[in-house]
């Protein structure tokens, strides 16, 4: 009975045998090596910027609580409730103009008590550390320092005041809780804007309080009893744990994105890994019989490998995780403008953990299989491996593979933001490799049956697909990945862009005009008309308001009672724009209902969009509560509407008959479109001149944002693709590394029987392009699915591919992958006879 050798002894042996420049299992180590630094560098680099919203919730929202309110400030009872929790801020937001001589600027106005702020601190340019502003001044954000060229000690008008510039904004602590905004910052004392004449009753601006706890309380039950308190109140609650929602809801969706892909990528190149080790195995099959032959027991040879095999995991993912660091720090300068992130290289333990266990686990699930048939073959059938390929070892492979997969499913539903998502990325994953599997299996199945053609090269490539030891499964996998991976580029680049031209249009209003008063319209479109003779101009009345309650009377749902508003009805949250009208609006479709005559007195009615509808279930004669001015008004769903955002001019989710919302105190806002060329400085100044208490957006320096961001969106998106392209490569150089031998036995004896090198690479040739265009139909419907369910399930967009774009990437992925297959094969080519018949 052979006794089994000490691990003191196995390991000596792999190390010795284990070359210091890992020949052989080079694949093994750039594939865990790029596998893992990019889940590394995306773990670290999204729960580096979720524990910086943690950590600086409150700064970010400037207090534990905020509640906001539109076009009113808040009652008595309402402050008197928020001053029982602790200390109070109180301020408001709104469009503004500011000018110097004949210079003006659109300014997000932000008007803040002495309390100001409550949490982190005001950083001027000049160093200093501030709250608010003192009598007479305000601090400037550089944008408007630059437009209206001003600094520190010159002046600024707004509305009939002059202000003292008394400094330069350098870093606004709660400014990520602001949300995006349309203008650079002017910051005053809180009765400026009612000193200045821009808040009038009818004004658009928004009444911000918060609070700073006095204790350490929970947020949510805060949360929950002031909506007890004030259910009509109209309120938009936010606290420190979800201090900036949106952003938060964007990292989330985007990091379990480029994870699940990078996870999908690192599975797929664990193919390549597969075959990497195989190839690696059938070099050593010399010294794995010798070893057998001089006792050594299957169980020695396992443990020598596995120990061969698991340093070289090791190595690969430690330094897939050092590289994963060390390039985090340029992934946070690239978003240190938009979201906040740390500084320096930011370790985060469990996302690295996370990444190395993914490596390991890869690497064990796709070298069971390898290992296990070296170890069981006896050292004659190792000898003979050459004209009579090894049988695989499924059965005893089978629980190692299966506990792998288990805990690679575990992991990623465990830390899972979003686990039916995840669920499903993972089964449609099994799901494509197990299609491109079959489909491999069929391939052989099916070329083994046809006839044999007459041409001697079509024919010896084709028999290279389904003879004894043909990598067909492998190659069927890595052609097939690489390919869909390439139409998955071309399918979302394409998609985002077209949603980027659709949702950001190129040519939009010049100017948003907020707060026109409604007994002066007339005068501002001939005000426009003068400066700017034949723009067009369109004006709607201008309201905020809360739904508070939807559905049949009498059976309503209230949304302050639901937890979190079911999928479609974000629009719902919080205050929106609201507006009446007498006919349907420029842009809308009906689909369901009829619209109210003109002059219409009945009982009060709305439109509402078709897709909200179906959403919360809502059909017309619905009922809607509405909370305007803390007003709370009931109206009856008349029709639903298709609205076409494209247009970007005034698009409201629901519009009222005019008899619903007349009497509640407003202005209009309006649109202006110059024509033939940008709009005439004069005009922006005389608008500041004869509407002070109006404010104007400009759309150019907007839309440029909106731009800029959903382009980083779609680099982001693209980048973590691309990975699933060198995933691809992997597998196929692991496929064609793992048939290296075979292939160079049939050369050799295809040469030595009078062949030439150009017979050889046309058989390769043929047999690459024979799966290639099989492949090609096949990648492009797994390609463009893949894709639709990133673009319309994951993020919400709308499917817009460029077919054009998508079929040409496809022929340039044909070319580059074979051209690839093909240089991969070449050293096979170059092999002599009598070198290769010496070594057999």
């Amino acid at each position: 009975m052979s006794v089994a050798l000490p691990i003191s002894t196995a390991w000596r042996i792999a190390r010795r045998d284990l070359s210091a420049r890992f020949k052989g299992l080079r694949l093994l180590l750039v594939c865990l090596f790029l596998g893992v630094g990019a889940l590394a560098a995306i773990g670290t680099l999204t729960r580096a910027i979720e524990r910086e919203l943690e950590t600086r919730g409150q700064a970010i929202l400037g207090g534990d609580v905020q509640v906001s309110v539109w076009q009113r400030s808040l009652s008595d009872a309402e402050l008197a409730a928020l001053g029982r929790l602790g200390k109070v801020s109180t301020g408001t937001r709104t469009q503004a103009m500011v000018s110097n001589g004949d210079a003006v600027a659109p300014v997000e106005l932000k008007a803040i008590d002495s309390s100001w702020p409550l949490y982190g601190r005001l950083t001027l340019k000049d160093g200093r550390s501030v709250g608010q502003p003192p009598e007479g001044a305000a601090w400037i954000g550089e944008g408007v320092a630059a437009r209206l060229g001003v600094d520190k000690g010159g002046t600024i008008a707004l509305g009939a005041l002059r202000l003292k510039v008394a400094g330069v904004i350098a870093d606004e602590p709660d400014r990520l809780g602001e949300g995006m905004g349309f203008a650079p910052p002017v910051i005053v004392r809180d009765r400026v804007p009612f000193d200045a004449g821009l808040i009038q009753p009818g004004a658009m601006y928004r009444s911000k309080v918060r609070v700073a706890f006095t204790d350490k309380r929970e947020t949510a039950p805060v949360v929950d009893d002031l909506r007890r308190q004030f259910p009509t109140a109209g309120f938009e609650l936010r606290t420190r744990d979800r201090a900036s929602p949106g952003t938060e809801r964007f990292i989330d969706r985007l990091g379990e994105f480029l994870t699940l892909v990078g996870l999908a990528a690192l599975t797929i190149a664990g193919i390549g890994i597969g075959g990497g080790v195989s190839s690696w195995l059938d070099s050593k099959r010399g010294s794995i019989a010798a070893l057998k032959v001089l006792g050594a027991t299957s169980g020695d040879i396992a443990r020598i490998t596995l120990l061969q095999v698991a340093t070289v995991a090791l190595v690969g993912t430690l330094a897939g995780l050092i590289a994963g660091v060390l390039v985090t720090p340029l992934l946070t300068n690239a978003l240190s403008g938009l979201l906040p992130v740390p500084e320096g290289f930011p370790v985060e333990p469990f996302a690295l953990l996370r990444a190395a266990l993914y490596g390991l686990l890869v690497a064990f699930v796709f070298t069971a299989v390898p290992l296990a048939r070296a170890r069981a073959f006896p050292a004659m059938a190792l000898l003979r491996a050459r004209v009579s390929p090894l049988g695989s070892e499924w059965k005893r492979a089978a629980w190692p593979v299966a506990i792998g997969l288990g805990l690679i499913v575990a992991t990623a539903m465990l830390s899972a933001a979003q686990p039916m998502v995840t669920a499903t990325f993972l089964g449609g994953s099994a799901a494509l490799l197990l299609l491109l599997g079959l489909l491999g299996w069929g391939i052989r199945s099916t070329v083994a049956r046809l006839p044999r053609p007459a041409n001697p090269l079509l024919r010896t490539a084709m028999a290279n697909l389904h003879r004894p030891g043909a990598q067909t499964g492998a190659l069927v996998t890595a052609l097939g990945f690489g390919l869909s991976a390439f139409v998955l580029l071309a399918a979302i680049s394409s998609s985002l862009d077209a949603n980027i031209s659709a949702r950001v249009p190129q040519k939009a209003p010049d100017y948003f005009v907020l707060d026109v008063p409604k007994d002066r319209i007339a005068q501002f479109g001939e005000t426009v008309q003068q400066f700017a003779p034949g723009a067009e101009v369109r004006t709607v009345p201008a309201l905020r308001g809360a739904v508070l309650a939807y559905g049949t009377l009498g059976r309503m749902t209230r949304l302050a009672d639901l937890k979190e508003l079911p999928e479609g009805l974000g629009p719902l949250r919080g205050e929106r724009g609201l507006t009446y009208a007498d006919e349907i609006p420029e842009g809308n479709t009906l689909v369901s209902g009829k619209w109210w005559p003109k002059d219409y007195v009945g009982p009060p009615l709305v439109s509402i969009d078709a897709d909200i509808a179906t959403a919360a279930g809502l059909k017309v004669g619905d009922t809607l509560a509405v909370s305007v001015l803390g007003v709370e008004r009931d109206v009856t769903i008349a029709s639903l509407r298709r609205i076409d955002w494209a247009t970007m001019g005034f698009n409201y989710f629901l519009v009222f008959s005019p008899n619903a919302l007349r009497d509640a105190p407003h202005n209009f806002a309006a649109t202006v479109d110059v024509k033939n060329g940008a709009p005439p400085a004069a005009l922006l100044r005389q608008l500041a001149k004869a509407f002070p208490s109006s404010s104007v957006i400009e759309t150019g320096p907007m839309l440029r944002q909106a731009r800029d961001l959903l382009s980083q969106m779609s680099l982001a998106i693209l980048a973590a693709a691309s990975v699933a392209v060198l995933a691809g490569i992997a597998v196929l150089l692991g496929a064609i590394a793992a048939a290296r031998a075979v292939r160079t036995y049939d050369s050799v004896i295809l040469r030595v029987l009078g062949a030439s090198r150009r017979q050889l690479l046309l058989v390769q040739l043929g047999e690459y392009a024979l799966l290639a265009l099989v492949l090609a139909l096949v990648s492009l419907v797994l390609g463009t699915g893949v894709a639709w369910l990133v673009i319309v399930q994951m993020f919400e967009f709308d499917w817009l591919p460029d077919w054009i774009e998508v079929f040409a990437v496809l022929g340039a992925g044909l070319t580059l992958v074979l051209g690839f297959a093909i240089a991969a094969s070449l050293p096979v080519l170059r092999t002599r006879p009598s070198q290769a018949l010496r070594e057999l």
